[in-house]
């Protein structure tokens, strides 16, 4: 190695960000491994690279005894006086052993360790822009598809798309273009790892402020999404704007913002709702469509009775519950949904009980309405 080794560092320095230091003190290690393997696997040495010439020595380093038992690491007074006559018994000096040809082994070794710093640098400022892009969508191709595990082309870097962040009834192929969500960035020694999710309710709430103004620009607020990948999702929204309309700002004119989501979710049903600090009413909300006639909660367990018209029951819990399920989740609250005759029915034969303040006071007007009739 020489001058010329010492200018490409700095060059590398400028343009890629690496620092010289750091290659020299890598490229100083991994010499120290050379030589024990090619020399002898059984020095005590140290490797020094000049800073300015990029010249590198090997030193051995032993310790000044009285007797010596062990040549590699001990050397007598004697003898280390006559190298620097004011050692004394106790103190490490340090002996060149450079071999004549270990200077081609370290342009070798230099060579590897510069490619190898260069390629984790590059790793570096990839990682480093995805992990600023965590939470975000991102557009790419597919890829391939390998044992159901979708690979997207993301520019400078590989999405992976696992099964259990895929959309069930999603059909992709390659060179499909779609929008994802980048659900977590992590850093592996192959450089950064991309998960990708398009099942995330997180994508969701990024193609709204995509999609919607207000939302982007903080004037309605998105308190909580729940979702079925693929089948439906459930939007509770507000805003602190008395002049506007949360849930008309994110359907757009004639429909045309939900509807881009909608087109980007291949179908998938959004349901809008506005979120209330009455818990009442937020629970009566959360199980549109359906008209709710009653909310009984217990708030300290986060439990709730909902009574509606025996005809909008089957509406209310939804095809196969999936309503109600969504409705629970968007609240975080456990829902008791019960129509009106079953109700009625449930309380005369003393399977339903009051449970819930104003609950017995409801329950006797029942009753008394069911008897006048």
């Amino acid at each position: 190695m020489n001058q010329e080794f010492i200018n490409a560092l700095n060059e590398i320095e400028r343009n890629k960000g690496i620092s010289s230091d750091v290659i020299i003190d890598a490229l100083e290690k991994a010499l120290i491994k050379s030589y024990e393997k090619n020399f002898d696997d059984n020095a005590n040495v140290s490797v020094s690279v000049s800073r300015d010439t990029g010249e590198a020595k090997i030193y051995s380093i032993k310790t000044i005894v009285e007797d010596v038992d062990n040549k590699i690491t001990e050397i007598s007074l004697d003898e280390a006086r006559l190298i620097n006559n004011n050692l004394n018994i106790g103190d490490e000096v340090t002996i060149e052993v450079t071999p004549k040809n270990f200077g081609r082994i370290a342009a070798q070794t230099a060579r590897n360790i510069v490619i190898q710093k260069i390629k984790d640098a590059e790793r570096e400022i990839v990682y480093n822009e995805f992990i600023n892009r965590e939470k975000e969508i991102i557009t790419g191709i597919i890829q391939r598809i390998d044992h159901g595990i979708i690979y997207v082309d993301l520019g400078k870097v590989e999405g992976i798309v696992p099964l259990s962040e895929q959309i069930p009834n999603e059909e992709y192929k390659v060179n499909d273009r779609y929008k994802f969500y980048i659900k977590e960035v992590k850093n592996t020694t192959k450089g950064a790892q991309v998960i990708l999710s398009r099942t995330d309710t997180g994508l969701v709430k990024r193609l709204l402020e995509l999609e919607v103004p207000e939302i982007h620009d903080g004037i309605v607020e998105i308190f909580s999404i729940s979702r079925e990948a693929g089948s439906r999702t459930k939007l509770a929204v507000f805003t602190r704007d008395e002049n506007i309309d949360p849930v008309g700002a994110c359907v757009g004119f004639k429909g045309t913002r939900v509807k881009a989501i909608v087109d980007e979710l291949n179908g998938e049903k959004l349901d809008i709702i506005i979120w209330d600090k009455d818990i009442k009413v937020f629970l009566a909300n959360s199980l549109s469509p359906a008209e709710v006639l009653k909310v009984f909660v217990n708030e300290k367990e986060k439990i709730a009775r909902i009574i509606v018209d025996s005809g909008q029951l089957s509406l209310a819990i939804g095809k196969e519950g999936q309503n109600a399920r969504l409705a629970a989740k968007l609240t975080n609250w456990k829902i008791d949904i019960k129509g009106t005759e079953q109700y009625l029915e449930g309380i005369q034969n003393k399977n339903i009980v009051a449970e819930f303040p104003e609950e017995e006071e409801y329950i006797n007007d029942l009753l008394g309405d069911f008897d006048e009739n």
